[in-house]
Order: C-alpha cells, then structure tokens, then sequence
C-alpha cells in the first residue's frame, strides 16, 4: 500500500465513523456520539495500519489461502473489537451484552464459512490455471483447463487456451517450415549433383584431349547444356526466393486475359506438336479484364502449360479455358494425361514436388514451375489449385486451374 491509499484509507475510517457518531447523536446525546467515534475510529485507524504493514510485507505471507484466512480475521476482527469495546463502555444490562456478543459471533462464523468456501472454489480454479501453466511449459498443447466458474478466472482460461493454441500453430508453422527448408537444401543438392558431376566429367574430359575433335565439340555443347540448366535453377530459385520475400514491386494494369491467352497458346503450338499434343483455348466471350502484370500471368502460362504437355502423351489434348467469376476472372489448364493422384496435390505447389507417379517421367525440370506460378498468383492477390476430378469428365487429366483478381475499371477499346 502506497503512502497515498494509506491517507485515503485513514480518512475512510475517520469519515465513516465520524457519520455513524453523527446517527448516535440524532437519537441519543452527544455522550454516546463522541464515544462511538472514539471506538470506531480508533478500531478503523488500527485496522488500515495493520493493513498497510501487512501489504508491505505480503511477499512473506504465503499462499492464496493463508492470505485468505488473515483477510477474514481483517474483515471480523474489527467488529470483535468494536463490539467488546461497546459493552464495557455503554451497555448497562448484562443481558443485552451477551446478545450482542453472540449476535456478532455467530455473524462472524457464518461470514467466514461463506468466505472460506467461495474462496476454495476460486483457489481451485487458480490450482487448475498453475496445473496448466505449468503443462504448457512442459510441452503440452493441448491443456484440458476444467474452471468452475464464469468470472475473471474463466476468461483468464479462455484466454490461456487461446494463447496456446497459437502456440501450437506458431511452432507448426515453425516445424513445417523447417522440414520445407530441410527438404529444399535437399532437392537443390540433389538437382545440383548431376549437373556439376556431368560439368566435372567432362571437363576432365575436355582438358585430357579425349577422343577426336568432333567428340570433343560435342563436349564442349553438353558443358553448354549442364550450364545453362544450372542458370535456369539459380534464376528460378531466386525469383522464388524474392517473390516469397515480398521484395518484388510489379506494375498492375488492366489486362484482356483472352488475348493473353492466345498469344501462349500460339506460342507453346511448336512444342506440343513436337509431343503430339494438340493445345487449344476455350474463352468465354464476356470474359472480365483482370488486374495483373501481363508478363508474370503469361509466365504462369507457360509454366501450366509446359507442365501439361509434358505429362500428356501422345494425340492427347491440353485446353487451356478463361471465364468470368464473382470479383475475379478464373483461367484453367486441363490436360488429358495420367492426372494427379490426390496424395500429392496438396504439396504439389511446393518447391522440387512433382508428384510420385510424374517424378518416374522426369525429364530434367527442377520441379519449381508450379511453385513459381503459385506465389505470382498470391502475390497478385488470387490463389491457383488442382480441381477435384470429375467421375464423369472426359477425357481424365489434370485440372490446374488460378484466380486473379477483375480490373475494377473497363478497358477502353
């Protein structure tokens, strides 16, 4: 207790004895006044002195519960006093002494049973917030806190829960981040040590005049081959790097997603006919401009595409539709080959993941396309995923399909 509250309790006492001398008066004399005043204010100025020295020391006082019985004999101890006091100094019969006595006593003991179990209910609910304090920190995530009642405790618990169910999460985020990170030191060691080993051999090869001058070109254009998939890994690997960061600052305008759909449609002609695969676009006539930047969407393009002639086989089809939706323009890259087995769709817009039954048809690519295309479209504010599969749909295939969001202006024409 600060030495302002310890004016402000004094004067409490003061005030409040000096208004019940004030009653006395009223019905008695001023005899009776002035010594209800000297015993209450002298009980209520003992009583915040005792107060004050206990609160000074209260780190010495124990428990909860021991605090609990010595604010109870502050409570009734007061009254025991004042009431003694009473009787030796204004009770004329004996008789209405002892009443008085017992009335008080009987008071005292109902109010510090009462107390006493109130109090046992709220320490027991303090006793199951230290248990589950004490749980968490030994690791647990998921404290049953059984509270009893619906006060300041309760919402303490609640609160508690909430705190470790973010916890939990945080420390999931935490976990999985770090196998994802694990597993890309990884899959970059293991894209990297083919390509290095093949670069070593044949420079070896090279520098110890191996085989005639028309082998050792052919070298020399295998080393061009290894160095230019390597740079397209770096490149990739950083621009993911970067746009995961958020450190990339691209210029939105409204797009006309039809024409840009076109144009990489057109442009990935030469390869799917080299696979045998006929790729065509479906677009919905009223079809919204999105808000994006054109060169990043078109490069998410290519890369479902891409993806999608190389897993189709031969006299199979890639569509490639674009149609309006509610606040957003949705463009969608179905193919007609092996499909996605639903084990592997939730990762497969991680980094190196191509899906189990894929990977056995790998054919060099690093497996970054789709996780590229999905923080391009995130970054854009849309979000891409696999379509479940349709028991019905004709041919069976892959369905990739991502959202971005409508210009909110018309394009002029």
């Amino acid at each position: 207790m600060s030495r302002a509250a310890l004016v402000r309790g004094s004067a409490l006492a003061v005030g409040c004895a000096a208004l019940v001398a004030a009653a006395v008066l009223a019905t008695y004399d001023a005899g009776a006044a002035l010594v209800t005043f000297a015993i209450l204010a002298g009980v209520g100025l003992a009583t915040v002195a005792i107060t004050h020295a206990l609160l000074a020391r209260r780190a010495h006082l124990g428990g909860l519960r021991r605090q609990g019985v010595i604010l109870g004999a502050l409570a009734f101890g007061p009254l025991a006093v004042a009431v003694m006091l009473f009787m030796e100094l204004m009770f004329l019969s004996g008789h209405d002494a002892l009443l008085t006595a017992l009335a008080a006593l009987y008071s005292a003991l109902l109010g510090l049973w009462a107390g006493g179990q109130l109090s046992r209910h709220v320490l027991d609910d303090v006793d199951e917030l230290r248990s589950g304090l004490a749980a968490v920190g030994r690791g647990e995530r998921e404290p049953a806190l059984r509270l009893g009642g619906h006060d300041e405790l309760a919402e303490v618990g609640a609160e508690v829960e909430t705190m470790v169910a973010r916890l939990a999460a945080a420390e999931e985020r935490r976990d999985s981040a770090e196998a994802a990170r694990r597993s890309l030191i990884a899959a970059v060691s293991h894209d990297l040590r083919t390509p290095v080993t093949a670069l070593r051999l044949l420079a070896e090869a090279v520098d110890d005049e191996i085989g005639d001058p028309e082998m050792r070109r052919e070298y020399v254009r295998r080393l061009g081959v290894h160095v230019r998939a390597l740079g397209a890994l770096i490149d990739d690997l950083f621009e993911l790097t970067r746009i995961e960061a958020g450190e990339v600052a691209w210029t939105l305008c409204q797009v006309h997603i039809d024409e840009l759909v076109e144009e990489t449609v057109a442009a990935m002609l030469p390869a799917a006919q080299a696979g045998g695969v006929d790729v065509r676009a479906e677009i919905d006539p009223a079809l919204a401009p999105a808000h994006a930047n054109p060169e990043r969407i078109q490069r998410v393009l290519f890369n479902l595409i891409q993806n999608a002639i190389r897993h189709t086989p031969a006299d199979g089809s890639v569509t490639v539709r674009a149609a309006s939706a509610v606040g957003s323009v949705e463009i969608e890259v179905a193919d007609s080959g092996e499909g996605i087995a639903a084990a592997d769709r939730e990762r497969l817009f991680e980094p190196f993941v191509q899906g189990a039954d894929r990977a056995a048809r790998a054919d060099g690519s690093a497996g970054l396309g789709l996780a590229i295309s999905r923080a391009i479209v995130e970054a854009h504010g849309g979000r891409i995923w696999i379509v479940a599969d349709d028991p019905d749909a004709s041919p069976a295939g892959a369905r990739v399909r991502f959202s971005l969001p409508r210009a909110t202006e018309p394009v002029a024409a």
